[in-house]
C-alpha cells in the first residue's frame, strides 16, 4: 500500500541468467527411411493449436507459408511464447526436426531426447526461413518434446509446417478409469481420497464438482481449501502418454463445521475491508476513527513499521497533530475503536506497507516481532493483525523450491511468528494478508529464482506463508493494483483497468494453480469466504482503479457467473467474502463512491 502518491510498479522483470545460445542448423539425413513418418501433430496449425501447448500463441490466417493457418506467438515480459508438444518415439532411433519460421530470434528444438537436446535458430527472418536439426533418442527414450519459441522483447514470431520425421513409437492406449474411489479423513477444509492403482497409468487427475483440481502421481491425495459444512462430489481419472481415462464413479463427502479462527462467525457474509491512514497524512486527508462509516466491516490501521528492516521490532506511532490536523487524542482513538467493536466491526494493526520493509532473518527477530506486535494489539485492544509485506520483505533462497516445505529463514520465521500469535490470542484472532500479485499469482509462472536461476527471488514468495496458515487465515485480499500484466489460468496475460483482471486473479485463488507450471505441485484453492478482492478506492489511490460498473461485473461473474467478459472462471462462488480497498481515506476523498457502491450491491 502506498503512503504518499502511488508510484506505478509494473511486474518486475524476471530475466534469465543465461545469454542467447543455441546450436546451429545441422545437416539433414540424405533420405528418410521407408519406416519413417511425420510424427508431429497438426504441424501446419490448420486445426488451431490442437496438439500444442502454448504460453502465448494463436493460429492466424496471415502470414502463412502453406495451407490456411500458421502459428503466431508474442513474447511478453519474461515469457518467450513457447509452444510445445510431446511426441511418442522409439528408443535409439534417428529423427529430423524441421519447420519454417518468421521473426527475430526464433527457435525450433527438441528436449528429453535421452542423448543431447538440440535446437536450431535464426537471428532474423523477415520472410519464411527453414530451420532443421537432427537427434538420436536414448536407449530408453519413448517420448520427446518438440517446441518453438521467440525471445524476450523481440516481438511476435510465426511458425508453420513443423515436422518430426522418424520411426513412430509403439501405440499407447489411455488407461482404464479408476474404480472404488474411497473417502478417507474429512475435516472442515479438506477431504482425503484414495483408489486402487490402474495398470498403465503414469498419474491421475482429481475432479471436485466437475473441475480438475489436482494431478497426483500416487493413488491417494487430500483435497484442501474446502468450505466448512459443505457437500462436495469427487471423481478421479487415470492418465498416461496417450491421454486421460473416463472419470471414475462419483463419491461425495461433506466437510465438518469450521473451527472458528479461520472463519469467524461474526464477520458478515459479505464484508468491506479498508485501510485507515492512522500513522501518516497524504493528499487524501486525515480521517478520525469515530468518523469511519458503518459500511466498513474490517478497519486496518496503517501502518505498524519496524525500527530497522531486520529488527522485528514493530512500532505503531499515531499521526502527530502537526502532520494531521484534527487528529484525536489516544483516549478518543481507543474509545472509538471500542465503539466500532461494539458495533460488530474488526479493527486490526497492519504491518508493513510500501515503506515498512520487514525481514525476520533470525529467530531473535521472530520473537521480537511476536512481543512487539502483541504490545500494539494489547495497547489498543485490537482484534488481530494484517500482514502487508511489500518490496523486499519476502524472497526465497535459491534452494527453496517447494512452497509446501519452505527453507528460507524470513519465510519460516514469519510463519512461526504468525502461528504463535494465533495460538496466543485464540480462535477469535483475525489474521489477514494483503500481498501484491507479484508475490502470489505470478507464482503460476515463476517461483523464486527458478530451476536454472536468474529469476527474481521474490516471485511467488507469499505462497508458502499463505499455504502454511490457510486454516488460520481469515482473509486474503491480494492487491489487484499497481501490478504489471499477470498470466491467468487461461494462459493469457491480463492487465489492470477492467473487470477481467479481477476475475482472472481471483479465479486463480479459488481454483488453485500449479506453481511455476508444475502440474505435480499445485497450490490448493482457498475457501471463498477467505477471499476479498483488493481494489483502489479512487484514481488517486493507486494504478488499476476501475469504476463501479466494472466492480459489479467482477462480483457478478465470480458469485453468479453472469456478466462475465473474455475470461470464464472455473466455478461460481456466492460465498465470496467481499472487497478490500486502499483506502478509507481515499474513499472519503472520492465522496464515498466505493463503499456506497458496495452497500448498494450487497444490500
Amino acid at each position: 500500500m502506498d503512503r504518499v502518491r502511488p508510484v506505478h510498479r509494473s511486474a518486475l522483470a524476471l530475466c534469465a541468467a543465461t545469454v542467447l545460445a543455441a546450436s546451429g542448423v545441422t545437416a539433414l539425413s540424405s533420405a528418410a527411411r521407408a519406416a519413417d513418418a511425420d510424427l508431429a501433430r497438426n504441424g501446419g496449425f490448420e486445426a488451431g493449436l490442437d496438439g500444442w501447448t502454448c504460453t502465448a500463441g494463436s493460429a492466424v490466417g496471415s502470414p502463412v507459408r502453406s495451407g490456411v493457418s500458421a502459428l503466431q506467438a508474442t513474447p511478453a515480459g519474461t515469457d518467450h511464447a513457447r509452444c510445445a508438444q510431446t511426441v511418442t518415439v522409439r528408443p535409439d532411433s534417428q529423427y529430423t526436426l524441421a519447420g519454417h519460421v518468421r521473426g527475430s530470434y526464433v527457435y525450433l528444438g527438441a528436449s528429453g531426447t535421452g542423448t543431447t537436446d538440440v535446437s536450431a535458430w535464426t537471428q532474423s527472418a523477415p520472410d519464411w526461413q527453414r530451420l532443421a536439426t537432427t537427434f538420436r533418442t536414448g536407449p530408453s527414450t519413448t517420448r520427446v518434446t518438440i517446441y518453438t519459441h521467440g525471445w524476450y522483447g523481440t516481438g511476435a514470431y510465426n511458425a508453420d509446417d513443423i515436422s518430426l520425421v522418424g520411426p513412430g513409437g509403439d501405440a499407447v492406449q489411455p488407461p482404464a478409469a479408476p474404480t472404488a474411489v474411497t473417502v478417507g479423513t474429512v475435516t472442515s477444509t479438506a477431504v482425503g481420497l484414495s483408489w486402487p492403482a490402474v495398470p498403465g497409468a503414469t498419474g491421475y487427475a482429481v475432479y471436485r464438482n466437475g473441475t480438475k483440481v489436482q494431478t497426483p502421481t500416487g493413488t491417494s491425495t487430500t483435497v484442501t481449501g474446502l468450505t466448512p459444512s459443505t457437500a462436495y462430489s469427487f471423481q478421479v481419472t487415470a492418465v498416461n502418454a496417450a491421454g486421460e481415462s473416463a472419470k471414475s464413479p462419483v463419491v461425495t463427502a461433506t466437510t465438518a463445521a469450521g473451527p472458528g479462527g479461520g472463519d469467524p462467525a461474526d464477520l458478515p457474509a459479505h464484508a468491506l475491508v479498508g485501510y485507515l491512514h492512522a500513522s501518516f497524512a497524504n493528499g487524501s486527508g486525515y480521517t478520525r476513527m469515530a468518523d469511519v462509516p458503518d459500511s466498513w466491516d474490517v478497519i486496518d490501521l496503517a501502518f505498524g513499521e519496524p525500527t530497522s528492516v531486520t529488527s522485528g521490532d514493530i512500532r505503531f506511532d499515531r499521526c502527530p497533530a502537526t502532520e494531521c490536523p484534527g487528529v484525536e487524542s489516544d483516549a478518543e482513538f481507543k474509545a472509538a475503536i471500542k465503539a466500532k467493536q461494539a458495533a460488530g466491526k474488526k479493527v486490526l494493526i497492519s504491518i508493513g506497507g510500501q515503506n515498512g520493509q520487514v525481514q525476520l532473518t533470525t529467530t531473535a527477530a521472530r520473537d521480537t516481532f511476536v512481543s512487539s506486535v502483541s504490545k500494539i494489539i494489547d495497547t489498543y485492544g485490537l482484534d488481530g493483525l494484517d500482514i502487508d509485506f511489500e518490496g523486499h520483505s519476502l524472497s526465497l533462497n535459491a534452494d527453496d523450491t517447494d512452497f509446501k516445505n519452505p527453507k528460507t529463514p524470513v519465510i519460516v520465521n514469519l510463519i512461526s511468528a504468525l502461528k504463535t500469535l494465533k495460538a496466543k490470542y485464540g480462535d477469535d484472532f483475525v489474521l489477514t494478508m494483503a500481498p501484491e500479485t507479484f508475490f502470489v499469482q505470478l507464482g503460476y509462472q515463476y517461483y523464486g529464482t527458478g530451476k536454472w536461476g536468474g529469476q527474481d527471488p521474490r516471485a511467488g514468495a507469499y505462497l508458502p506463508v499463505i499455504h502454511a496458515l490457510r486454516d488460520d487465515l481469515t482473509l486474503l485480499h491480494v492487491q489487484d493494483y499497481n501490478s504489471g500484466p499477470i498470466m491467468g489460468l487461461d494462459n493469457q496475460y491480463h492487465s489492470m483497468g477492467g473487470a477481467d483482471f479481477h476475475i482472472a486473479m481471483t479465479d486463480m485463488l479459488l481454483t488453485g494453480f500449479p506453481v511455476a507450471g508444475d502440474a505435480a505441485n499445485v497450490f490448493p484453492p482457498l475457501r471463498p469466504d477467505q477471499i476479498a478482492i483488493g481494489m483502489p478506492a479512487t484514481t488517486n489511490a493507486g494504478n488499476g482503479h476501475v469504476p463501479p460498473g466494472e466492480v459489479n461485473k467482477s462480483l457478478d461473474c465470480l458469485t453468479k457467473k453472469t456478466n462475465c467478459g473474455s475470461y470464464t472462471p472455473h466455478g461460481t462462488w456466492p460465498a465470496l467474502r467481499g472487497l478490500m480497498t486502499w483506502s478509507i481515506n481515499w474513499d472519503r476523498f472520492g465522496g464515498w463512491e466505493f463503499s456506497k457502491n458496495f452497500d448498494g450491491y450487497f444490500g
